[in-house]
């Protein structure tokens, strides 16, 4: 073994080593794990998971401590790191040197014997680029905006153990005052005492007014692209087609509370273009139940500005021009209602009842007029027969009989037995005249439309038989003083001149007709909607044959009521599922005004101009038509 070189082990022991049994060494000895626990660490700290979109506890904590650190500075001169420092302060130096050589060579070519030529050019140091990258650049601008700076002001006191002291002593002394106060009261102005005190923060109109802004913010963020295409979308497709148009979708107004009802009701506010009210009721006689009236805002979508309950269905509401605040409705069992929306109470300020002379049947339109008293009042009408006028008083409502509609034939000579069998005609809709407001028009179940005026509450002025059915629109001309138009359930859409017994212009659109009303800012402009879903839109300065815009708005669904925007180029069509959806016309169908050689182009900024300007369209089309024995029909489209 010596031979081989083999080293020896030799087993140190150390003096104080314990000296075990073969029985206790066979025994287990159980682990010893040393944790360190930084016992300052928290045992509550949560983080987000992304993953499941909650906080959850973390239970990785660091249990280390620094107590001291330090960054050295100082290296040994026979360390490694000191030699690799040295070589790359060597490095840097030549790297330099190297530089500066290369700016002393000259741009000449140098000639060395045995040695081929080198050219050796000077690279521009300003604007040198590598062959390997061919980008340009990017060049970094700075973007800063100035403000003014907020308003401040400095204010110093010096308080001392007096200042103190004196204001301990004011609050003594009106704490004092305060028992003095309340040992005179009684002790039912003592159980009144708390409701005097201030309100509450949290319930302020401040803050409730706070909450409002904040939610139609958030609600305008949320829906930034509608918002932006409601200001500025424009349809360049229709410069391409000739007398076309089309509707986009913007928003879809739905409440929770009128989830099962139908709109019955629909009227934007006059002075503010952003408000409208929204009836909800149902036109099936067995499905009649409570009604609700919601007034919402361009500017929140999501949910109402005002809410009223209503005991029965809402039929039909109307607001005031010169008082926007109030609001006329008409509810399913006869009474009439008005609210003011700038009370906080649900309550109506006037309701019809019994004493007061209501209807006995639905109450079908309600509109205010003006009268010579400066006193409020507006006109209803019912399918009991009557026209009634109610005045506002003080602190109740007053109504006047002052119509009522005789069926066709019954007020002859004669005819007095047969007009109390057979009773009075339902009356569904009426329109008063947009300058002659003691002109009204009136149509009935029976399908005709009768002129009648306020001073002849007796008889009609005149009788139109143009529809088979209902009818369940009238509207008077804007601009047009002998022109309305008028929606039935025979799925027509007539244009009348009221001076003539015959209608002008005949519009067959295959579906019981809802609604019809004029757009606001053209003569020639009018909209239908029919129980199929679809919006049938006319201009008849372009084609008064057929339409120029048809499309389909909700899917199985029945279209109620329309109403144009009297400033935005929007119109609001309502259905039988509770919900209101908010549509803007393109550019061709807002009326295009189109000049003859030679006619110079209205001045849109004088109102007395435009008025003459559509006023001319109307006259030119009314006599291309009447020089046609019949007036066109057309066909219902396929």
């Amino acid at each position: 073994m010596d031979d081989l070189d083999v080293p020896q082990v030799k087993v140190l022991k150390p003096p104080n080593q314990l000296e075990l049994t073969p029985e206790e060494l066979e025994k287990e000895v159980p682990p010893r794990v040393l944790y360190p626990v930084n016992p300052r660490a928290p045992h509550n700290y949560s983080r987000f998971s992304y993953k499941d979109r909650s906080f959850k506890v973390d239970d990785q904590l660091d249990q280390t401590v620094y107590h001291y650190s330090d960054d050295g500075y100082v290296v040994m001169r026979d360390s490694q790191e000191h030699q690799e420092m040295m070589e790359m302060l060597q490095k840097k130096r030549k790297d330099a040197e190297a530089r500066e050589a290369a700016v002393a060579v000259d741009v000449s070519v140098e000639e060395v014997e045995g040695e081929e030529s080198v050219r050796n050019t000077l690279r521009n140091q300003f604007s040198f680029s590598e062959r390997a990258s061919q980008t340009p650049e990017i060049v970094l601008r700075m973007r800063g905006v100035s403000t003014e700076p907020p308003p401040t002001s400095s204010w110093n006191e010096v308080v001392t153990q007096w200042c103190i002291f004196d204001h301990y002593m004011q609050d003594a002394e009106d704490a004092r005052k305060r028992d003095e106060v309340k040992q005179k009261l009684s002790p039912a102005e003592l159980m009144d005492e708390p409701k005097k005190k201030e309100q509450d923060p949290l319930y302020s109109d401040s803050m409730r007014t706070s909450i409002k802004v904040m939610e139609r913010m958030v609600n305008q963020n949320a829906e930034q692209e509608i918002y932006h295409d409601f200001k500025y979308w424009e349809d360049k497709s229709d410069e391409f087609r000739d007398g076309e148009g089309s509707l986009l979708p913007l928003w879809r107004f739905a409440a929770e509370k009128a989830k099962r009802k139908q709109v019955t009701a629909l009227q934007w506010n006059p002075k503010y273009d952003d408000l409208f009210a929204v009836g909800f009721g149902s036109y099936d006689f067995l499905k009649q139940g409570p009604g609700l009236i919601c007034c919402y805002s361009l500017k929140n979508s999501r949910f109402p500005e005002f809410t009223y309950p209503t005991d029965s269905g809402v039929c039909c509401l109307d607001w005031h021009t010169r008082e926007p605040a109030m609001l006329a409705v008409g509810l399913y069992d006869g009474t009439v209602l008005v609210h003011d929306v700038r009370h906080r109470s649900k309550r109506p300020l006037y309701a019809s009842t019994v004493q007061t002379n209501k209807h006995t049947d639905p109450v079908w339109e309600v509109r205010w007029t003006s009268s010579t008293d400066e006193r409020l009042n507006f006109w209803s009408i019912s399918s009991d027969g009557r026209v009634a006028n109610w005045r506002l008083m003080k602190n109740r409502i007053e109504s006047e009989e002052h119509f009522e509609l005789k069926l066709q034939g019954a007020g002859e000579v004669g005819e007095e037995d047969e007009a109390t069998i057979t009773g009075l005609a339902g009356g569904l809709c009426f329109d008063f005249h947009k300058s002659m407001e003691f002109l009204f028009l009136v149509g009935t179940e029976e399908g005709r439309i009768h002129k009648c005026s306020k001073a002849y509450s007796s008889q009609y002025l005149e009788t139109y038989d143009g529809h088979s059915m209902a009818v369940y629109a009238v509207r008077w001309n804007p601009v047009h003083p002998n022109i309305f138009v008028s929606a039935s359930a025979d799925w027509t859409v007539k244009v009348w001149d009221h001076t003539k017994k015959s209608p002008v212009l005949t519009f067959d659109l295959g579906q019981a007709v809802g609604d019809a009303a004029w757009a606001p800012y053209a003569s020639t402009v009018f909209a239908a909607i029919t129980t199929d879903g679809i919006v049938h839109v006319y201009d008849l300065n372009v084609n008064r044959n057929d339409h120029i815009c048809y499309q389909k708005v909700v899917k199985r669904a029945k279209l109620t009521h329309l109403a144009f925007n009297s400033c935005s180029p929007i119109l609001n069509v309502g259905d039988d599922r509770g919900g209101v959806n908010c549509l803007k016309l393109s550019p061709n169908l807002r009326g295009k005004l189109s000049t003859q050689p030679g006619e110079n182009p209205p001045d849109l900024s004088n109102e007395a101009s435009w008025k003459e300007f559509w006023m001319e369209r109307m006259e030119h089309l009314l006599d291309m038509v009447t020089e046609k024995p019949v007036g066109p029909t057309v066909a219902p489209p396929k």
